[in-house]
């Protein structure tokens, strides 16, 4: 199984080591390094900027939100990045929320599987380069005719060849009918809160996309880029440090990322089995108790999401986790010291 570095968004402020983590993860045999955004830095430049002096790692994006740019724009990044770094660009992209959708890009959200697929459609039409690109659908029409138009749209090839017309989509997707979407038309997939207790509820969703007609990838060829924390301790005592440490990001996204009507977070969760769990805790974080949604956590669960324990009991899990189909664990990994002992201990 293939190691990531997840560099994920900033904070309030830039971070100041990524340079160094970057170079180790580079030189230690990880084989990519991923960047995310959300309402802050963009996923894109980070890449550009820490990835120019790497020569090994891919260079990914986990996750691009579709709605902050037209699909062109989106294979423009791709294209140039996938140019300056030697064919090492991976393009993750998922739909994002609602709330940030309408709230922050001021576009609607509606028909998420639709628009996803419209995106990927043509975005690969750009990297193949065979014709100027074109796009019926109602999300992305190309060229533009519509309201405000002055009819002048035209429809265009790229200027610049793109280095590989394969160059590899991931999709970050949750649901059953985008899970089962991403695994026709992506060649691999992002999952959240995918853990080897709940890897089975995943393999019929997966298995419908392979079989539908024209699909791009087989359960072989298809890539599964899991994110967990990994962490270890020296007994079971600091085992339960970090446990307690990771109660309050479940509690997060169980109970406040997204409106209450509208968290697709929290429906992974019901679907793994906690939907009173699910119910209760976002009830709480909602009302603003958020150390009370947090104290409802329970340790199976975090120690399920993600690899916590001895040296021996990491390898242990991280088998679990390979035997399940994940090909890639991205790993959020803060000195070069953790990226260096994470790369020894698992190569």
């Amino acid at each position: 199984m293939k190691l990531g570095l997840q560099l994920g968004y900033w904070g309030a402020q830039p971070p100041v080591h990524h340079a160094e983590i970057v170079r180790a993860a580079d030189e230690s045999g990880f084989d990519a390094i991923f960047t995310a955004e959300a309402w802050g830095s963009d996923a894109f430049t980070p890449l550009a900027w820490w990835g120019r002096e790497t020569t090994n790692v891919r260079l990914g994006t986990s996750i691009v939100q579709m709605s902050g740019r037209t699909p062109t724009s989106i294979a423009m990044h791709a294209l140039t990045l996938d140019h300056l770094s030697g064919g090492r660009m991976v393009l993750g992209m998922g739909v994002s929320g609602p709330q940030v959708v309408e709230g922050w890009y001021g576009v609607p959200f509606a028909k998420p599987l639709a628009r996803t697929r419209e995106v990927v459609d043509i975005i690969r039409q750009v990297l193949r380069r065979e014709g100027p690109v074109t796009n019926a659908g109602p999300h992305y029409p190309l060229p533009y005719g519509g309201e405000g138009s002055v009819g002048l749209g035209k429809p265009l090839k790229s200027i610049t060849h793109p280095l590989r017309d394969d160059l590899p989509i991931w999709l970050g997707a949750e649901g059953p009918k985008n899970v089962a979407q991403t695994a026709e038309i992506a060649d691999g997939w992002i999952p959240i809160f995918y853990t080897p207790k709940s890897a089975g509820m995943y393999q019929p969703w997966l298995d419908e996309g392979f079989a539908r007609p024209g699909a791009r990838r087989t359960r072989e060829t298809f890539e599964i880029a899991a994110t967990c924390h990994f962490q270890v301790v020296a007994d079971a005592a600091e085992k339960q440090v970090v446990v307690d440490a990771m109660k309050p990001v479940v509690a997060l996204y169980m109970g406040g990322m997204g409106a209450k009507e509208a968290n697709f977070h929290n429906q992974v969760f019901v679907r793994m089995g906690y939907e009173s769990l699910a119910a209760e805790v976002q009830e709480l974080y909602l009302a603003g108790k958020k150390d009370q949604a947090t104290a409802l956590i329970p340790d199976d669960l975090v120690d399920d999401m993600h690899i916590i324990g001895t040296a021996g009991e990491v390898k242990e899990r991280v088998a679990q986790w390979e035997e399940t189909g994940v090909s890639t664990l991205m790993l959020s990994l803060h000195t070069p010291e953790e990226v260096r002992a994470v790369a020894e201990l698992l190569g």
